[in-house]
């Protein structure tokens, strides 16, 4: 199983960037999802998480600029971001919880990350 984040990139302040997840091998069902950033020397802090069935939650900080959405048909989550400041800048993470075999034992996967810059 594998978590492959793209749409990361170089944009100028108050841009947008969209960000996508698409999760892949072999798995039985994909739990709740989510974005993540980590500063560096810091712990990975939470951008928003989404359940299956749609429901999310956002970090203060991200409330009204950040929009997460997935499409389970494609395995895929994202997160549209919007107004970006440069403080912003940093790399995001998506992270999932799978059950693998359909056992009901779910475990929590993360992809690599990537990259946001945010020039003033």
């Amino acid at each position: 199983v594998q978590l492959v984040e793209s749409g990361g990139g170089l944009v100028q302040a108050g841009g947008s960037l969209r960000l996508s997840c698409v999760v892949t091998g072999s798995f039985h069902s994909i739990g709740t999802m989510g974005w993540y950033y980590q500063a560096p020397g810091n712990h990975r802090e939470m951008v928003a998480t989404i359940t299956r069935d749609g429901k999310t939650n956002y970090a203060d900080s991200e409330k009204g600029r950040f929009t997460i959405s997935r499409d389970n048909a494609k395995n895929t989550v994202y997160l549209e971001m919007n107004i970006l400041k440069p403080e912003d800048t940093t790399i995001y993470y998506c992270g999932g919880t799978l059950d693998i075999t359909g056992w009901g034992t779910e475990h929590y996967f993360w992809g690599r990350g990537t990259q946001v810059t945010v020039s003033s």
